[in-house]
């Protein structure tokens, strides 16, 4: 099939190498030619596994370009709208203000007949705004929303867990044969596949997403009260995790979650149950999002804790700049944001990361970025492990232990056998771990819908 993805970020680079690998003809369009460039050279512009072999396949095989231009694909048969939608600068809602761009600039090339469907992540309703921007095309109009984690988009997007289409009225059985064709190597291999509505739809990747973020926060208020108790988080989530009706997925604590879309989501479904008057969502979800701060900062606590009561002046070492691992996205990064906490009072903080220094270096001066690990742990007097990259759980912590100054470990994500690094010599301590906790502890708890500190991020 010929199609078009409009917008070609994170979710529309990785729907278009995707959909080209599976034998489309695809044209990608985005307004950036820089990332054009990238993409027509088989480059991505954000690392993400498994995506540059797909781009240069699909640039080998003459099935995958990118333009800048809507000229030239009047002829496809489906469009795909995979363009941004970030929380407002304004307040919680979703910014729309760019797919509403992009279908204005896609109208004139629509034939009758062409199905275009939306991907991006709205508020209940967008659908119906779209449709009034394109009706008189005589295309038809369907949204397939997207479950995408950063680190495994490719994956995800080839074995995805289940495909949604959202469909109305007469036109709707149309959009669905066509979604099938789109997608029939995905449905041959055994996909599930679900037909609802489109406000239904709308709603399905926010309401997943701030479901995960309660889960997590959730875990976060259990670890807070294990460092009271003396209890162990990681003990009660296991036990938690064995139970079927909860699951063990999302139940790890941590420093918080962060990345562009869990925070994103859960704050547009909060402003949208504001709109429409249902104050059970938006207290949850109000709460939710006021207990991941409450994690990095009380992170920060615990550090200071650490140092003696004291961050003016203390040589602290980050692990992890990106907001999870095997990704280089910084958006809203709990370890980012835990170390300008920490330099705002004063502390010399250096940030290391396999993937992310490029990207973070420019957005905060007031850090120093090192690449090398051995190098940024040089002369520490405590390290945070706030990004569980596999580089930095393997750590060797003998070796670690012989450049530092203070062999001193906060692992904000329960990431690393404590047993091992203590044998190494480290002091080390834990989120929610009772006695490993003690420094998290005795950080000051913040009693505002409280949490101890979040989870790792595994996700979306």
């Amino acid at each position: 099939m010929k199609i078009s993805v409009i917008g070609c970020g994170y979710l529309g680079a990785v729907h278009a190498a995707t959909l080209a690998s599976m034998g489309h003809q695809v044209t990608g369009i985005d307004l950036d030619p820089r990332k054009i460039d990238h993409l027509n050279r088989g480059f991505s512009p954000f690392f993400e596994a498994g995506l540059e072999e797909l781009l240069h396949a699909g640039r080998r095989n003459g099935t995958l370009r990118f333009t800048s231009s809507y000229e030239g694909i009047d002829d496809a048969e489906v469009h795909f709208l995979c363009v941004g939608t970030p929380q407002s600068k304004t307040g919680q809602g979703a910014d729309l203000s760019h797919l509403v761009a992009a279908a204005g600039s896609l109208a004139p090339q629509l034939r009758a007949g062409a199905v275009v469907v939306g991907k991006s992540t709205v508020p209940v309703g967008t659908v119906d705004l779209l449709g009034r921007m394109l009706a008189g095309t005589g295309a038809l109009l369907g949204w397939n929303p997207e479950f995408l984690r950063q680190g495994t988009a490719v994956a995800d997007s080839l074995h995805p867990d289940r495909l949604v289409y959202g469909v109305d009225g007469t036109d709707g059985g149309r959009v669905a044969e066509v979604l099938d064709a789109v997608y029939a190597p995905l449905l041959a291999a055994g996909t599930p596949r679900l037909v609802v509505g489109t406000r239904t739809a709308e709603l399905i990747k926010s309401a997943a997403n701030a479901f995960l973020s309660l889960k997590l926060s959730y875990v976060n208020a259990l670890s807070e009260f294990c460092d009271a108790s003396g209890a162990d988080v990681q003990d009660l989530s296991l036990a938690l995790g064995m139970d079927a009706r909860i699951g063990g997925t999302f139940l790890r604590a941590g420093v918080g979650f962060g990345g562009g879309c869990l925070p994103k989501d859960l704050r547009s479904l909060k402003a949208q149950a504001q709109e429409l008057g249902v104050d059970a969502v938006e207290q949850l979800m109000g709460w939710v999002d006021g207990a991941n701060g409450s994690a990095r900062r009380r992170t920060v606590d615990a550090a200071r804790t650490l140092c003696g009561g004291r961050l003016g002046g203390r040589r602290i070492t980050v692990l992890g700049a990106a907001f999870k691992p095997n990704t280089d996205d910084i958006r809203d990064s709990p370890a980012l944001d835990i170390a300008v906490q920490l330099a705002a009072q004063g502390a010399n903080v250096v940030v290391t990361d396999p993937r992310a220094i490029n990207n973070a270096w420019l957005q905060y001066p007031q850090l120093r970025f090192e690449p090398n690990t051995r190098s940024a742990l040089d002369g520490a007097e405590l390290v945070l492990l706030l990004t569980e990259w596999a580089d930095y759980v393997a750590l060797d912590p003998v070796e670690a232990a012989a450049v530092v100054a203070r062999p001193v470990m906060l692992d904000g994500r329960n990431a690393l056998d404590a047993a091992l690094w203590r044998t190494a010599g480290w002091e080390y301590h834990g989120i929610g771990r009772g006695a490993d906790g003690a420094a998290a502890a005795g950080a000051g708890a913040h009693t505002t819908s409280g949490t101890a500190a979040a989870v790792r991020s595994a996700a979306v």
